[in-house]
């Protein structure tokens, strides 16, 4: 008599723990987050907020081709010789992203750029550029996430709702953490948000301060008269910011007779009536109140590695964002330089897009010329573009490739891969698509030989 063995069931993936990985979901770039990866899946991700819990279980290894061209699939060889072709062969050439990556990769790109004398430009000139356009006028007194959690006893949010945006900001940085100068943590800190609703943030303030919309600039310029000792008009004051002379005379002491204080503003300031203006207001604001105590501000920023790009394009061509370097030396002029408005006005005649959730950030009447130009996507979700003349499908910095990141406080972070990927990383298609670029050009014009005697005349 015979029997059936029943079929065994396939052994269990065996688990694996990456300590200490970066989430680059949001700016804080949490660098506490313990990985449990199962085969090719990450299966929980500990001490990360919902936000960084999500995108680290959401990914996957891509089975799909690493390239395509005209949305065939291709050779690797095939695309980077297409899109090297492209790139040289444009008269105005545009790379734009940057933001969903690492600095190795930025900096390739930015080579690139160079060597095809074209324009370079991130997210941040439609996000935080009036930012980094005031801080050129009036500097930055500043300071590490760091030297917040242990130092400051007064916290002001204006113009930003991190209770939402950055889940662990209050936890890690701001207004929960124990530090060596504020032992009891939040019961040793002030909180007072100021913008022109009451935001999730405002739960958390021990003061809130509601503004009229379009006002922050008047506030903030009543808080520098304050701070001068200028007298002001009571009804001239409320009817300008809809707050009262003596809650902004009772906030300006607060903020004189704090030990160590810190301003976190966001897009609500920098991104409404006055813009850069606003910024600079605020950034010479903490520049008077270190004539009584120590201040700082911190923008907060958003997703990806946004600082990382800001800070490679800064070191490498001196400005931050909207770079053209088509004469051969960098030039920085937001407006004339910046990609919405360029691929608004029909300049551009080719893209290399670094990042295509970096797209989010154009108007309309950009992504209708984008989609009518030859473009080149470098992208870890895939060729997301359906009109990409190539797609390079990469893989995930933080997920399947290591690198290094910035933290909104400018502070670089290393990254742990806890997946393998088939596909190559973005600053190795980037890197390759240079000497591409390079071998192009040296066909096109070879290098000028001359004899002895003519290099000794």
């Amino acid at each position: 008599m015979s029997s059936v063995r029943p079929t065994p069931a396939p052994p269990e993936s065996p688990l694996k723990v990456i300590a200490d990985a970066t989430c680059t979901f949001c700016g804080c770039t949490c660098d506490d987050i313990d990985l449990t990866v199962a085969g090719d899946h990450i299966v929980s991700a500990r001490h990360a907020c919902a936000m960084g819990e999500a995108w680290f279980l959401s990914h996957a290894v891509d089975s799909g081709p690493s390239c395509r061209v005209e949305g065939q699939p291709a050779t690797i060889e095939t695309g980077l010789e297409r899109a090297a072709q492209i790139l040289t062969s444009a008269r105005y050439p545009l790379i734009f992203g940057l933001h969903d990556t690492t600095c190795e990769a930025q900096r390739a790109a930015t080579a690139v750029a160079d060597w095809i004398g074209g324009t370079i430009d991130t997210p941040t000139s439609s996000e935080h550029g009036p930012t980094g356009v005031s801080f050129q006028g009036v500097g930055e007194v500043t300071s590490s996430l760091g030297e917040v959690a242990n130092r400051s006893d007064l916290v002001l949010f204006w113009g930003t709702n991190p209770a939402v945006s950055l889940p662990r900001h209050f936890s890690r940085y701001s207004l929960e953490p124990k530090g060596m100068f504020v032992p009891r943590g939040r019961a040793d800190r002030t909180c007072v948000v100021v913008d022109v609703a009451k935001t999730e943030t405002a739960e958390h303030a021990d003061l809130f301060l509601q503004i009229k919309p379009g006002s922050d600039f008047e506030a903030l310029w009543v808080l520098r008269a304050l701070a001068l000792g200028v007298e002001l008009e009571a009804a001239r004051v409320a009817e300008d910011t809809g707050v009262t002379l003596a809650e902004w005379q009772n906030l300006i002491e607060r903020m004189k007779q704090a030990r160590f204080g810190v301003m976190f503003y966001g897009r609500g300031l920098s991104l409404t009536r006055g813009r850069y203006l606003n910024t600079e207001a605020l950034l010479a604001l903490v520049r008077d109140l270190n004539s009584y105590t120590r201040f700082v501000a911190r923008s907060m920023r958003g997703r990806g590695n946004a600082g990382g790009a800001d800070n490679v394009l800064a070191w490498t061509t001196g400005f931050p964002f909207g770079v053209n370097l088509s004469r051969g030396y960098p030039r920085f002029n937001p407006g004339e330089f910046t990609a919405s408005e360029i691929l608004a006005r029909g300049e551009a005649d080719a893209a290399l897009i670094v990042g295509s959730r970096s797209l989010e950030n154009l108007s309309h009447a950009a992504r209708r010329h984008l989609a009518t130009i030859p473009t080149v996507v470098v992208d870890p979700a895939g060729p997301t573009l359906e009109s990409a003349t190539v797609a390079f499908t990469t893989a995930t910095c933080g997920i399947h490739t290591a690198g290094t990141v910035y933290r909104m406080d400018d502070v670089p972070l290393p990254l742990r891969p806890s997946l393998t990927s088939p596909h190559p990383s973005d600053v190795e298609i980037l890197t390759r698509l240079e000497r591409q670029v390079l071998a192009i050009q040296h066909a096109t014009h070879p290098p000028k030989t001359s004899t002895a005697s003519e290099r000794l005349s």
